[in-house]
Order: structure tokens, then C-alpha cells, then sequence
């Protein structure tokens, strides 16, 4: 079976998009952070079952917890880019966007002493509106990027995007690996992680992979956030109640969950994906 692509999108629990309209960037830094006790949980984690995964990381959160990255990277796990501060790329015009992905990578790379060569977009934001992006990309040698959700969805989603590797850029070797999703009944499920993962049945999650594996003979490429097996922190009272509902549904099964699939699959970094799946990209 194929070797799965394992993934983090580093950011912590007042930094998601669901609370972008209720929590300012500016009141960031009087928050307490969680991020670092999370990640140490999921170096633990991921030690025990002998597996090695992708840390797509904010600068932010990189400048602020360096001995945490150096953890993370000393472990063996990939550093790849989640962008500067969480900013959707179709919120950003080319030039911003392109000073985002350079800044953040001098700071991931300065603080690890490794190359970064992947990246993945804030809330999978790279979609029909963002045609430009990937020619960023390609432009400042990104090796890959894992940005697109081929699917329909309130907050994100390219329903026409192929479902595997592609190539997005003509005469670039970037290759753009979306999140997975399944098909069910002629229909584009999402089953790549996140709360998709967390709210619905392990069960579930474990078809569509073994349906990603066996049927097509891909990886699949599955992430969660590190706030995702925290059931202690702080309640947003505040948010819109679908929000809450998304955010804070089952965190407590969160862990038993991930060490459940861990164990059902295999699983590596996503530059080992991407140098995979590279002859096969369209």
C-alpha cells in the first residue's frame, strides 16, 4: 500500500479561520498560548508509533516558539510553510502573497537550519480565484504545495481541481497534492482529517483511505491542527455557534482517534509524497 502523507498545520486555537471575525491579529500576543504543549503531546505521539510527518507552520507561531521548531525538526519531521498569520490567499493580491511565503520561509529555515521546500495554504485558500498563486510558487522554488481542496465547501474548495498530483504551472516541476477526498455515490467527499476526522465516525475516515490506497493506488494526505487534541483550552464564547460547533465537537477523542489510524496505515513526510508521486502528476 502507498506510503500516506502525515501532516500539521501548525497553529494554535485562537488563530483558526473559524474565529478570524471574533478574535483581532492585534490581540494575538495577550492570548495564552497552547501551541507548544500540543506539539510536544504530538512528538510523543508520533515517536511511539515510529512515524515521521509534515509540520506546515506559521511564521508567527515560528518566531514566537523557535526551541519548539527545533524540537520538531531535530525529530526528524519536515518544517514546511502554513504562511505568515493565517491570511487566506485570496484575501492577498500576488505581491503580498509572494513577501508572505518569503518571509515566513527565512524564519522557518533561520530557526531550523532546514530547507523548506513545502508549502501549504491557510484554510486550503488556493482556488479558482487564486490562479496566480501557484506561478508564486513555481517563481521563489517551492517544491511542491499541498493548498487545494477539490471539493465544495462553505469555507474553502476547488470542486474542478483534480483529486491527485497535478502540475499546475506549465514548464514548473511544482506539483500541487491536494487534500484527499473519497467518492461516494458519483460524489466528492472530503476525508483528508480535520473536523471532517474528528466528527465523524473513525470508521469513515478508514474507508475512504483504504479506498485512496486500494481503488486508486494513491497516497492519501490527511492533517490536523494541534489545538484539535487539546480539550482544555480556552471556549470562544463569542462565535457564531456553527463555529463552536466545528471547533470543539469530540476534541477529547481526538488523540485515541489519530493513534488509531496512525496504527492502520502507513505513513511519512510529504516532501516523500510529493518525490512519489512526481512521475505520475499531469
Amino acid at each position: 500500500m502507498p506510503v500516506n502523507g502525515l501532516s500539521v498545520d501548525v497553529e494554535d486555537w485562537f488563530q483558526v479561520g473559524a474565529f478570524e471575525k471574533v478574535i483581532e491579529r492585534g490581540d494575538w500576543d495577550g492570548l495564552v498560548p497552547r501551541v507548544e504543549a500540543n506539539c510536544s503531546a504530538i512528538l510523543e505521539m508520533f515517536a511511539n508509533a515510529g512515524v515521521k510527518g509534515t509540520f506546515f507552520t506559521l511564521g508567527w507561531v515560528a518566531k514566537r516558539h523557535p526551541a519548539m521548531m527545533r524540537a520538531i525538526a531535530d525529530a526528524g519531521h519536515e518544517i514546511a510553510s502554513h504562511g505568515w498569520d493565517h491570511a487566506r490567499v485570496f484575501t492577498l493580491d500576488p505581491q503580498r502573497f509572494a513577501r508572505d511565503i518569503s518571509e515566513t520561509r527565512k524564519v522557518l529555515e533561520d530557526i531550523t537550519g532546514q530547507k523548506v521546500c513545502g508549502y501549504r495554504a491557510p484554510s486550503f485558500s488556493i482556488d479558482a480565484r487564486t490562479p496566480w498563486a501557484h506561478e508564486v510558487l513555481a517563481e521563489q522554488g517551492y517544491v511542491y504545495s499541498s493548498s487545494v481542496a477539490p471539493i465544495v465547501h462553505d469555507h474553502y474548495g476547488w470542486r474542478e481541481a483534480p483529486r491527485f498530483a497535478f502540475r499546475p504551472v506549465a514548464g514548473s516541476d511544482l506539483i500541487e497534492i491536494p487534500v484527499t477526498t473519497a467518492e461516494l455515490a458519483g460524489r466528492r467527499i472530503a476525508a483528508g482529517g480535520g473536523g471532517f476526522f474528528r466528527v465523524l465516525p473513525y470508521g469513515v475516515s478508514r474507508w475512504a483511505i483504504r479506498q485512496v490506497n486500494a481503488r486508486d493506488g494513491r497516497p492519501a494526505v490527511f492533517y490536523f491542527h494541534p489545538w484539535e487534541i487539546d480539550p482544555g483550552q480556552p471556549r470562544v464564547a463569542n462565535a457564531p455557534l456553527r463555529s463552536r460547533l466545528r471547533h470543539y465537537t469530540n476534541l477529547d477523542r481526538m488523540q485515541a482517534k489519530l493513534s488509531q489510524l496512525i496504527g492502520d496505515f502507513r505513513w511519512g513526510r510529504m516532501d516523500e509524497v510529493a518525490a512519489s508521486q512526481a512521475g505520475m502528476a499531469s
